[in-house]
């Protein structure tokens, strides 16, 4: 089953939605830091709610620490950011596939997306609007990941 990671995020609701998504799907759900805050915050907890230990939650201290593991593992890099050339819901994803996210205010850095595989977007038909909130994007991405694999029964 595809993998969340999220590098360098900087809004704790939003990574306990995001992690909440991840208990409900049985997703592995990866941080990469530095962190915008720490894994104890309250509103980080508040928002995963009483989810927390469903969360398969893997954390890595730098991109350095989660390539190690990544390489270990195996499987492709799927970037989500605005300037991505492939339209997510027209991508045909794998079993071992890792979805990465960057943070909430500057997106995946260069160097994580110059590492990708492929570079997805959600297109957006308004141009005004630059993002939709991290939580968002990867719901979108990861049901459609594993709508495309037959998860959804």
């Amino acid at each position: 089953m595809p993998q969340v990671v999220l590098v360098n995020p900087q809004i704790p609701p939003n990574t306990g939605n995001i992690a909440r998504t991840c208990a409900a799907t049985g997703t592995e759900l990866h941080l990469v830091g530095p962190l915008g805050f720490e894994i104890s915050d309250r509103y980080l907890k508040r928002a995963g709610l009483d989810y927390w230990s469903y969360v398969k939650l893997q954390y890595h201290e730098c991109i350095e620490a989660f390539n190690s593991v990544h390489l270990e593992r195996g499987g492709r890099l799927l970037g989500f950011t605005t300037r991505g050339t492939t339209n997510y819901a027209n991508f045909e994803y794998r079993d071992s596939d890792w979805l990465l996210f960057g943070s909430e205010t500057e997106g995946l850095p260069k160097e994580v997306i110059v590492a990708c595989d492929t570079c997805m977007r959600i297109p957006m038909v308004e141009t005004n609007v630059r993002s939709l909130n991290l939580s968002v994007s990867v719901a979108i991405g990861l049901f459609e990941a594993r709508r495309s694999l037959g998860y959804l029964q």
